[in-house]
């Protein structure tokens, strides 16, 4: 019966004629040292797609969160403006909050403000925290008691689709994005950035 006859030996650099330094070892077949292959650091694989990042600066992550959440916010605000604030303030006092006039105005420009400033990248960590606020009240005041889900298809009809009440997902998402664009700073294009580096020099 052939035999083969295996074991563990350093690799050889036929290309330099001499012991390769990495130290690397492998299978040996009769006696013929066969080097590991190694991948060239300019070769990407599916695996390096896969798990790398996209070829853009890294402070680019905050453009997408400031336009979302930016023009999300305004796009509250002034949908409660164009309906009336006074319908807003309903809202709140059905709801059962104290001194719902005030909290209705609050709660309007908050998110008019806020979201203009989120979209210009403007004094984000100050921003963060009345905007925050708002959607915690949001969240335990009425969503919470709907469940997790924003999004509840329940049916489709010839009127088109019906929609269960929606859950804090999106609270939690807006939130979220918040937190990471204080944690990161406001990205490019922002007037936080700009001053920072007007101070820088």
């Amino acid at each position: 019966m052939l035999r083969l006859n295996a074991k563990r030996t350093t690799a050889f650099d036929y290309t330099q004629n001499k012991p390769s330094r990495s130290g690397r070892t492998t299978m040996t077949n009769f006696g013929l040292r066969l080097k590991k292959p190694t991948v060239s650091k300019n070769s990407w694989t599916l695996w390096d797609i896969a798990i790398s990042p996209l070829p853009v600066p890294a402070s680019w992550y905050a453009i997408p969160l400031r336009v979302v959440v930016g023009f999300g916010f305004f796009e509250h605000g002034y949908a409660k403006l164009a309906r009336g604030w006074e319908h807003f303030a309903g809202i709140l006092h059905a709801i059962g909050i104290p001194f719902a006039d005030l909290l209705a105005l609050a709660t309007i420009l908050i998110e008019v403000v806020g979201g203009i400033l989120v979209f210009a990248g403007a004094f984000i960590p100050l921003a963060a925290v009345p905007m925050i606020i708002v959607l915690l009240v949001a969240t335990f005041t009425v969503h919470i008691q709907y469940g997790f889900s924003s999004i509840k298809l329940q049916s489709f009809g010839t009127a088109g689709a019906h929609f269960g009440q929606p859950g804090y997902e999106t609270d939690l998402l807006y939130i979220a994005a918040i937190i990471a664009l204080c944690m990161g700073g406001a990205g490019p294009l922002s007037f936080d950035g700009y001053v920072n580096r007007r101070r820088a020099r």
